[in-house]
């Protein structure tokens, strides 16, 4: 088969970073001549952008491994490159645990991969390249995205923080931001090309301007996205609080297209906890920036993330994450057992808590988080809103002759199946009679039908198949098998 026939698939593991940079990585392949594969046989190459964060990350990658060992075996061709954080970590144990591996490469070369590639087929011997800082800012690279209509867009690589839990700035790196206007002139691309959704991205994406010598700085970005045309919905994450300063939410307020949505990770409500997690606040900090948002803005949808059961968490401190929960009112929590991660200070700390009990008082959080959700839901009953409609986000879309998409607040909505065509990227206006913990339903007819530009370029993406741009496949891979829908917005890494 000649190279410029040769398929690929990207399986990604972790955050959205991850997503980022897998479509990166299609690009870069796509430019060398790869192809997506089809669902139908086996891909030609197989890349793993592993997380090092989840837990059992590595259990994960090398089952999957162990899986594509008998397919290369009948596969002779085939070869199977291993990045991204865990690589980042692992380095040569990848190669000495899995040998049948062609390339492994770290989260600070992801553009070096082509040329591994054929390194690898020319030498027939495996090639491990690891550097320790960042050669090319990922988004200066060739890119294959996964949606038509919603884009990321990393305004910064990397993180200064300590925290105890996570080894993201030792595989990251440091913060690295990039100018202003680089950020500004992609979106401006994207939005040329139908996006007309941008998420900001990065692993402390407000601490956004200290490599710039700006404190100010991710409040103008944010301005200067107001600024932009045709740009319908801007987001961001995932956002520290030790950052979130008073201009911030002022930007929020004041810029029309930035959504009322803050993904704000608590991780304890404990200041005893805080403080063994090396997090830069305490409770009554991070309590008052969420009365200040939702002062100045009072529909803000508030997500965040909460790990249960830290090394030395007592009943007392859980309780003080339980009465931040009832203060906050947080419209989703993305809530996480604590587990030891191998080269983070807390797997070494004294006092880790017995499963059973971080079990038990994750399921009391879980059921006070629902129970909060619901209520903060049924509040959206009644409502007019208007939904960006998706792709993939509704799995019983077809059994319902229903439609699914994301509120500007992004609340999960399915509603009725309008009776003029609609397609992802279009705007439908429904009235919500029905809430669930997780989702919103509108059963009655739609109230109004906007096609737009990015309806347009979902059309046109889908009208010749051969042609469709390469996606990203998300989770755990299965030769042949569809690729889920990526999520239109999420936890980060859970370390911010």
């Amino acid at each position: 088969m000649g190279e410029s026939l040769r398929t690929y698939k990207v399986v990604t593991h972790g955050c959205q970073m991850n997503v980022h940079d897998s479509e990166r990585l299609a690009g870069l392949l796509e430019d060398a001549g790869y192809v997506k594969a089809d669902r139908e046989g086996d891909p030609d190459l197989v890349v793993f952008n592993t997380c090092a964060v989840r837990e059992n990350a590595d259990n994960k990658l090398y089952g999957n491994l162990g899986q594509l060992a008998p397919v290369k075996s009948r596969h002779k061709e085939m070869q199977i490159a291993v990045g991204g954080c865990l690589a980042q970590k692992d380095r040569d144990s990848i190669v000495r645990r899995a040998p049948w591996v062609d390339v492994v490469f770290g989260t600070h070369n992801i553009g070096h991969l082509p040329a591994l590639l054929e390194r690898a087929r020319i030498e027939q011997q495996a090639q491990v390249e690891i550097l320790e800082s960042l050669e090319t800012f990922p988004s200066t690279l060739p890119t294959r995205r996964e949606s038509a209509y919603a884009a990321w867009v990393a305004i910064s690589v990397g993180c200064n923080n300590t925290c105890t839990f996570c080894i993201v700035p030792a595989l990251r790196g440091k913060e690295e931001d990039r100018r202003p206007g680089d950020v500004l002139s992609e979106i401006e691309a994207l939005v040329g090309e139908g996006v007309i959704e941008v998420t900001l991205l990065g692993q402390n994406v407000n601490a956004y301007g200290s490599d710039l010598g700006d404190r100010e700085a991710f409040s103008k970005l944010l301005r200067a996205c107001g600024q932009v045309e045709g740009l319908e919905r801007v987001r961001f994450t995932s956002p520290h609080p030790r950052d979130f300063t008073d201009d911030v939410i002022a930007a929020m307020a004041e810029t029309p297209n930035v959504m009322h949505q803050l993904h704000m990770p608590l991780q304890s409500g404990s200041d005893t906890v805080l403080r063994a997690m090396k997090r830069s606040y305490r409770q009554e900090r991070f309590l008052g920036i969420i009365r200040k948002v939702r002062e100045a803005m009072p529909d803000a949808a508030i997500s965040t993330d909460i790990i249960v059961g830290f090394p030395g968490e007592t009943e007392e401190d859980f309780e003080q994450t339980m009465h931040v929960v009832r203060e906050a009112r947080f419209t989703n929590a993305f809530t996480f057992q604590y587990s030891k991660r191998p080269g983070t200070p807390a797997a070494e700390m004294d006092g880790q808590v017995p499963k059973a009990v971080v079990q038990a008082r994750y399921e009391r959080l879980i059921a006070l988080q629902e129970e909060i959700s619901w209520e903060e839901n049924k509040k959206q009953v009644g409502r007019r809103l208007e939904i960006l409609v998706a792709e993939g986000e509704g799995k019983k879309d077809d059994r319902t002759d229903r439609l699914s998409g994301r509120a500007p607040d992004n609340r999960l909505v399915h509603f009725t199946r309008p009776s003029e065509p609609v397609r992802p990227g279009d705007m439908v206006s429904v009235e919500i009679t029905y809430a669930a913990p997780h989702h919103l339903l509108a059963e009655g007819p739609a109230l109004a039908v906007r096609r737009t530009r990015a309806g347009d370029a979902w059309e046109k993406r889908n009208a010749a198949p051969a042609a469709k741009p390469a996606g990203v496949m998300l989770g755990l891979p299965g030769i042949g098998a569809p690729a889920p829908a990526a999520p239109a917005a999420g936890p980060g890494c859970g370390c911010d």
